[in-house]
């Protein structure tokens, strides 16, 4: 049977994923295992190709599945994804960090929204960059939207990233992908390819995305 429990926690196992993809400029594999680490919760468990532990999602039972912590191998909050509530369509928000601390209010990154047809598509979601709050300072707004293509039931789908303005051209790359694992028995094993460029954290937050839209 294939090997799925990573290795003991690595404090330094995010960094050093992320950094591989800016430094040298190599797309990233992880390996997703759609299993908390917790006995008695729900989430993913998230390593790299020498078996460290990379990000960890845990949803304790009797918790809110509206909000989804994306953390790192110490448990440190990367980002949230929230869903909206009273939205006339399905919408979620990507914060950075941990965004029930109400001493610091974590800046929203992206709006996502899961893509509605009538007529058999390929589209799944969309992520736009978040707009600055009224009154308040810009952040630096991502310079990119996000496109995700596929099926996610099926564990083939593609990450497409866009000039979020027209003055910025039409040029369209994937960014990352979700494909099957090699060996791996069922869908709750599954690898996540991170391309150049695009950070782990924001790939990762995807999948729980479609996860979430999948079992709304």
């Amino acid at each position: 049977m294939t090997k799925v429990h990573p290795n003991v926690v690595s404090a330094a196992a995010s960094a050093d994923t992320a950094a591989r993809v800016e430094e040298k400029g190599e797309a990233v594999s992880l390996t997703v295992w759609r299993r908390s680490l917790l006995f008695n919760g729900k989430g993913f468990t998230v390593f790299d190709g020498a078996g460290d532990l990379v990000f960890r999602v845990e949803t304790y039972a009797g918790g809110s599945s509206r909000q989804v912590v994306l953390m790192d191998a110490d448990g440190r909050a990367l980002l949230t994804v929230r869903r909206k509530k009273l939205s006339l369509a399905d919408e979620w928000i990507i914060y950075d960090g941990d965004a029930a601390t109400p001493s610091s209010p974590a800046p929203k990154r992206f709006t996502a929204r899961r893509h509605v047809s009538l007529r058999p598509t390929k589209s799944l979601a969309h992520l736009s960059p978040a707009r600055a709050p009224a009154g308040g300072a810009a952040a630096a707004a991502p310079s990119c939207r996000y496109d995700v293509e596929g099926s996610y039931a099926g564990r083939c789908l593609d990450v497409f990233a866009s000039p979020s303005s027209a003055s910025a051209g039409d040029e369209r790359r994937r960014v990352a992908s979700v494909c099957r694992k090699e060996a791996a028995v069922g869908p709750d094993v599954f690898r996540l390819v991170v391309e150049p460029g695009f950070e782990p954290p924001l790939a990762m937050a995807v999948v729980i995305l479609l996860d979430q839209m999948h079992a709304s």
